[in-house]
């Protein structure tokens, strides 16, 4: 069984993830942390649980989710993953960093591009790579049809939908990629977003004000 724990850190308080399992290998997703404190608690909750990092994950490359990139990728000798169609934002996040007064230390290159029908296998567990552009140009979920959850970054929040006025968002595709990819899970599906709490699909299809008419 999966277990996930989410950490908000940075002034966009960003949803940072670690997914670990009995075998006590976990995942990165998304490491926001852009302060030496914010990383304290990452390495901390790491060590308290004696997990052992073996991937380092983005579902997109947003300034938020990648400030902690370069350090997670050294401290535990990581190689980063994303979808390819977002390389253009990786390499663009220290300079929009600097618009926001922020520091972010270059990101290292990608290891491995994800792609939609692929597993993302750690430990004794795997997820379901799913394409969900819209928000960003690669923007990629997880799924766990085992453990009933999905981690879907910025597509989806509880009553709302991730923006789609940034470089590359496109609000058409990402409604499409909610409906067409996200809509279509269980009703019990546990969604983890990039910001605010959990939510379910079941939840969203009955509340979000994108797709309920009033």
């Amino acid at each position: 069984m999966i277990q996930v724990q989410y950490f908000t850190f940075n002034g966009f308080q960003e949803n940072t993830y670690v997914l670990s399992d009995e075998s006590k290998q976990c995942i990165i997703i998304d490491p926001g942390c852009g302060t030496m404190n914010e990383r304290r608690m990452l390495d901390e909750y790491i060590k308290k649980q004696d997990l052992t990092p073996t991937r380092l994950i983005n579902t997109h490359c947003h300034i938020d989710h990648v400030l902690g990139n370069a350090y997670v990728a050294e401290k535990y000798k990581l190689g980063l993953e994303i979808h390819e169609n977002e390389l253009k934002n990786l390499k663009a996040s220290p300079g929009y960093a600097s618009v926001f007064g922020m520091e972010c230390e270059a990101s290292p290159e990608p290891s491995n591009f994800l792609k939609e029908g692929d597993k993302l296998v750690f430990g004794l567990s795997s997820l379901d790579i799913i394409f969900t552009p819209g928000h960003s140009p690669g923007s990629v979920s997880f799924y766990s049809a085992i453990d009933h959850f999905i981690v879907a970054g910025d597509v989806l929040f509880r009553e709302s939908i991730g923006r789609a006025d940034l470089p590359g968002g496109n609000l058409s595709t990402l409604l499409q990629s909610i409906s067409n990819k996200l809509f279509t899970l269980p009703s019990n599906t546990i969604v983890y977003s990039g910001h605010g709490g959990p939510t379910t699909i079941e939840h969203e299809m009955k509340y979000n004000p994108f797709f309920v008419q009033p």
